[in-house]
Parts: C-alpha cells; structure tokens; sequence
C-alpha cells in the first residue's frame, strides 16, 4: 500500500499522513493531517519498544484480514448456503469499503487527532471483527465487512505517522523498516492461519482472533500515545464529493460482482448500475475538479509520474489480487487441497519479500526505480506463465515454486512505483497523493477479484462446451467410462455426475490457465507505462522505506 522514500537528511516522502508537515489555514487538500507536534521529542527504551509493537500489532492485524479471508472462502459459502463466487464478496467488501475511507484520513485526523483516530480505529476494528465472526448469512456478513474496511482506512497511514514521531528523524528509515516486514509476515501468516482455524476450528474464528490482538493494541498505543495527541481543527467536509464517491464505486463494484449472476447488460438491474457508476463518476469529476476542499485531489493527475505510476500500480495490483484470490479458489474447488494446504501453497510468497525490502528500501534511492519495476513486472510475467502451465495433475511442488518467486517480484514492484508516484510532489501534497493512489489501487484490487472470478466461470463454461461437444452416449470413451464407473457399483445417474465432475475439473483448470497466461501478457504490457515516467532524483543515505503494507 504504502511506499517511502527517506534519507538521513529529509522527510521521507511516504504514503502516510505523517511525511507532511503543519498545513496552513487554506490546505492544498483537506486530506493532509498534521504531523506531531514538533517538541515531542522521539520515544526511548521501553516505551519505544511498546510503541512500536502496538503500532505494528494493529498493521499487522488489518493487513492479515485482507489475505487471511482467501483460503476460507470456500468454507465460508458452504456454510451460509452460497457459491464460491457469491462468498469472495466477502473479499471485494472489504476492499471498496477500505479504499473509500483510506482518502478521508487527513482530515478525520485534523479533526479527532491522530491518536485518538488510530485509537478508535483499532477498537472499532474489533468490534465490527466479532460482528463479522457472528454474522448467520452472506448478507450479514458483506455488511460488517464493509463497517470493518470503513473503520480500517486509517490505521495504516496513521501507524506510519505515529512510528516516525517515536524515532529520531535520522532512522526514519529503519522505523518504517520495522513496520514493513511486518506487514509483509501478515499475508505469509493470513492464508497458513486461516487455513488452519478453518480446517481445525471454524471459520468465524478468524475473525475472532482479532479481538485480543486488538484490545491489546489499542490499550497500548493509548497509554504511549495519549499525551503526543497532534492538532486538532475543524475543517470543512466535502460532503458532496464523498457521497459521489461511495455512489459510483458502489454501482460499480455491485455491478461487477453481480454481473455473472444476473446474465450482464440482458438484466436490467445491471444497466441502472452500470448507468448509475457512469453518472456519479463524470459528475463526480467535475466537483472535485471544482471544490475548493475537494475529498479527493484530482488536479494531482496534472502531475506525468504521477497518473502513469498510480495507473501501472492500480492494474498490476488488480491482476496481482485476482490471482492471489483465483488460486486458492482453484485449488480447494477442483484439485482437492484443503484451506490448510492451500495456505501452505500460498504462505511462500512473503519468503524472499521479507528478505529483498530492506535491500530494495536501500536501494531504490541509487538504482533507476524504472528498472526495478520492469524486473518485477518480467518476473510477474513468469510466474503467471508458469501457473499457466497448470494441469489437474500438477503435485505441490510445482504449484509452490511460481508462488515462492513471486515474492521477490513483489519487493521490486511496490517500493519503486510507489517511489515513482510521489516523485516531483510537493511536501505539503504528499499526503494527499499517497491516498489519492491508495484509493486508486485498493479500488483496483476488489475489482481485479470480481473481473478474475467473473472471467474464471465464464471460461470454464466455454471450456466445458468444448471438452463436451465430441462425446456421443453410447460411443467411443464415454461409454467406456461409463462402463468402467456402473461396474463399481455407481447407478447410471451417479456415473454420469462423476463424469461432469471429471470435465468440469478440466475446464475449470483450463480457464484458470487462461486467467494466469492473459494476466502474464498484461504485466508485460504495463511496462511501457513504467517507462513513460521520469526518474526521480539519485538520494543518497537509508533509501526508501518499504511498501510492504500493499497487501
């Protein structure tokens, strides 16, 4: 999510609302909070250390919610009597949710205070957790995720702002550090424990996990933090703009995920939204192109590294979280893995994420950001080509590989492109282009879920036409399966079931196979927006910070 950039001598220029300094009584962007009061001097010792657990507890607790859901889906819409499809809502949910507060940051900051903002934000994160763990249908449960993502859009940024408060300005790189490779262990963490609590426990449970971790949280960033409370001001709200906001990204995403349900444009519940999304998003351009404190900045487009970074990010992140959510989806549906070892398939992508950051974070003040992030998008390239490759017959080993080496591309790419982003902005303007992208690319993610699992059926429709259409009943090998499966005891009926079974494996393989090779080609093609930026200027000193909370 976040990305940073700072040296010995200077601010880093992070996605977080602290990298920015006082905003004067007229702010460029309502969304540019105050940063700590300068007296406060940096935390020491025990409260240091505390500090930056509970800052890191509550980062790791939100970013482990967003990967940990993935591997459960399945248990999830068995048990409250929906499809698969229907149940990654639960996904998507979260996302919109979490992408619409993440701009409203700055000024719910300026106008509560940070730490009683984060504070709030943790304790209102536990109370919708146990809500979501006690909801009884899918209905029930989309509703409290999205009051989980709406509380969630703080904290992220705000554990940035109050973790470089707590260091000297000259480890403002080793804090984020520290933040960083935690938020990158959450999505190693997320699908191994969710596996595990689905498998052994239920799936509510991990949603309950939530709640001591985040008491605990919130208890200790409160008795740290409570008297390094920033600036509070009342600032005007663009009601307007933010109401445009919810609306089209709502149609939108409803229309997305309800598409594949309703036959598309032959429903006419589909076109009212998808006329509604089109409606609210042009008008919703021209008032935040014409308020005075528009909710989000969109005159930050003006700026070339910024629209052809945010726009690189935004789809590779949607093709990045499509196949993080398809996979597993695949391979507990049709391959017989369970939530537990479909997380065991996934855990490895942290592995050398966790290893490259802190060289990257180093590194990309020195090196072209451009070409790390080509490396990445090649690599990414690979990985989904070697997924494409995938047959009903792949073993573990083989699924794990692509997984463990997406890791690496996964530390080249977030850092650099978040660098390329915020590069040439103004200070003051940091804040508000770090969540104008962070909206752009966590509203990209939940789409990039509904458009993979959407494509994914409609594949494996076409494929299982195809794989059908030579068999004749009574001819050639189907009949002789048939024979095969009545000879062990299987009624007529049951034998056919098992063959439908046996072609819809192969179809829906065959169409998880197209997903993975088109997503592969994608990344390729996003290369020549990475190029169509302008190199930041060389930095000398830590380098940048992680970014690892995009997960």
């Amino acid at each position: 999510m976040n990305a940073a950039n700072p040296t010995a001598d200077q601010a880093p220029a992070i996605p977080a609302p602290a990298a920015a300094p006082t905003p004067p009584a007229e702010p460029t962007a309502p969304n540019a909070p105050s940063g700590p009061p300068a007296a406060y001097s940096p935390l020491k010792g025990t409260a240091l250390l505390l500090g930056t657990l509970s800052l890191s507890l509550a980062t790791f607790m939100n970013v482990l919610d967003s990967s940990i859901a993935n591997v459960s889906i399945p248990a999830i819409a068995g048990d409250l009597g929906v499809s698969p499809g229907q149940g990654t809502w639960v996904i998507t949910s979260f996302g919109v949710a979490n992408a619409i507060s993440v701009p409203l940051t700055g000024w719910l900051t300026q106008r509560f205070g940070a730490v009683r903002l984060f504070t709030m934000s943790v304790l209102l994160f536990v109370l919708t957790s146990w809500l979501c763990g006690f909801a009884s249908s899918l209905e029930m449960l989309v509703f409290f995720r999205v009051l989980q993502g709406l509380v969630a859009g703080p904290m992220i940024p705000l554990s940035q702002t109050l973790l470089l408060a707590s260091y000297p300005k000259a480890l403002a790189g080793t804090a984020l550090a520290l933040w960083g490779v935690t938020t990158l262990v959450a999505p190693v963490v997320g699908p191994l424990l969710g596996g595990w609590i689905t498998d052994n426990i239920s799936w509510p449970w991990i949603f309950y996990i939530n709640v001591p971790v985040g008491l605990l949280a919130g208890a200790l960033t409160w008795g740290i933090y409570r008297k390094r409370e920033t600036p509070i001001r009342k600032l005007p709200i663009d009601t307007v703009g933010l109401s445009l906001l919810v609306l089209w990204v709502g149609a939108l995403q409803l229309m997305l995920d309800k598409g594949k349900e309703l036959d598309w444009f032959a429903s006419g519940e589909i076109i009212t939204m998808a006329v509604v999304a089109v409606v609210a998003f042009a008008v919703f351009l021209v008032w935040e192109l014409t308020d005075k404190h528009p909710v989000v900045d969109l005159k930050l487009f003006k700026g070339r590294n910024f629209t052809f970074g945010a726009l690189a990010l935004s789809v590779a992140y949607a093709l990045f979280f499509g196949n993080v959510v398809l996979l597993p989806l695949w391979l507990q549906q049709w391959m017989g893995y369970t939530a537990t070892s479909a997380g065991m398939a996934l855990a490895p992508v942290g592995i050398f994420a966790i290893l490259l950051t802190p060289l990257v974070g180093k590194k990309v003040g020195q090196w072209d950001p451009r070409r790390m992030a080509t490396g990445a998008f090649i690599v990414f390239g690979a990985v989904l080509w070697m997924r494409s490759q995938f047959t009903v017959q792949t073993d573990f080993i083989h699924i794990l590989i692509p997984t463990l080496l997406q890791g690496a591309a996964m530390a080249f790419f977030f850092i650099p492109l978040t660098t390329l982003t915020l590069s040439g902005i103004a200070p003051e303007r940091i804040p508000a282009a770090a969540g104008l992208s962070n909206f752009v690319r966590i509203t990209a993610g939940a789409m990039g879920t509904s458009i993979a699992t959407t494509l994914w059926e409609s594949r494996a429709a076409m494929h299982h036409a195809h794989l059908t259409e030579g068999l004749v009943q009574g001819q050639g090998v189907f009949a002789q399966t048939l024979d095969t499966l009545t000879a062990t005891g299987l009624t007529q009926l049951q034998a056919l079931a098992q063959v439908n079974r046996l072609i819809d494996q192969q179809a829906f393989t065959r169409a998880a196979n197209d997903i993975f090779l088109g997503s592969a080609g994608l990344f390729l093609l996003l290369i020549g927006l990475i190029w169509l930026t302008k190199r930041p200027a060389k930095t000398t000193g830590a380098g940048a910070a992680d970014a690892a909370g995009a997960h």
